[in-house]
C-alpha cells in the first residue's frame, strides 16, 4: 500500500491512478491528520508526500514520522511544486528519500517509487554498529562517544552509518553522495564535506 498525501484532488487521483495501473494499491489523503490516523492503523510500504497542505505542512509530518521508532525507517517520496534548492535541501535532510518537482512525468513518478522501493528493501538494518569508543543505536536512531550521548541530524545520522558499515574501505565523495542523498540528489560533493 502506497499513500498519497496531496490536498489537490485532480493531482491526488492522478497519482493514485498511475500507481493503481502500475500494480500498486494507492490511498490518497487531502490532509496530514487523516493521514496519521491511517498510519497508526496501517504502516504503508511508502509515502507520496506534498510540502504545501492545509494545517499541517508537508515538512512537519516528514519530522513527525522521522522521530517516531514505528515510522522512522518508512520511506518518503516528497511530491511538491516547492523547487527551489533550499526546498530540496530541507525535504531531503529531513529524511526524504527522494524529492519530486511538480509538474512531474507519470513514468518517471513511478520509476522513482520502484527504486525507493528497491533501496528500503535491499537495506538489512543492523541493531548496533560499533567501532572503537563511539557505538551506534540504529534502532533508537542514537548515537553514542566515549558513553555521551551524541546529537546527530537525519543526514548527519545515515552517513555516519553508512561510513561505519563501510569501516576500512577507502570511499570518494561522489560514492558517499550517491549512497547517502541518493543518485538523483541535486548538489554536489560539497554537501558531503559540510556534513563531515
Amino acid at each position: 500500500m502506497i499513500y498519497v498525501v496531496e490536498d489537490d484532488p485532480g493531482i491526488r487521483e492522478l497519482e493514485c491512478y498511475a500507481l493503481r495501473q502500475a500494480g500498486f494499491e494507492a490511498r490518497g489523503f487531502e490532509e496530514g491528520q487523516s493521514f496519521l490516523e491511517a498510519v497508526r492503523v496501517q504502516l504503508p510500504q511508502l509515502v507520496l508526500l506534498d510540502v504545501m497542505l492545509p494545517g499541517e505542512d508537508g515538512n512537519r509530518l516528514l519530522a513527525r514520522l522521522k522521530q517516531d521508532s514505528r515510522t522512522r525507517r518508512l520511506p518518503v517520496i516528497m511530491v511538491t511544486a516547492r523547487g527551489e534548492e533550499m526546498d530540496k535541501v530541507q525535504g531531503l535532510d529531513g529524511g526524504a528519500d527522494d524529492y519530486i518537482v511538480k509538474p512531474f512525468g507519470v513514468m518517471e513518478l513511478l520509476s522513482r517509487v520502484r527504486a525507493v522501493l528497491r533501496r528500503a528493501k535491499d537495506e538489512q538494518p543492523q541493531a548496533e554498529l560499533a567501532v572503537g569508543d563511539l557505538r551506534m543505536d540504529v534502532a533508537r536512531h542514537r548515537v553514542f562517544a566515549d558513553g555521551r550521548d551524541v546529537t546527530l541530524t537525519h543526514m548527519e545520522f545515515e552517513l555516519l552509518r553508512y561510513l561505519l558499515i563501510n569501516r576500512g574501505i577507502a570511499l570518494t565523495r561522489e560514492r558517499l553522495l550517491d549512497a547517502v542523498w541518493g543518485v538523483d540528489y541535486p548538489g554536489d560533493t560539497r554537501t558531503v564535506d559540510v556534513h563531515m
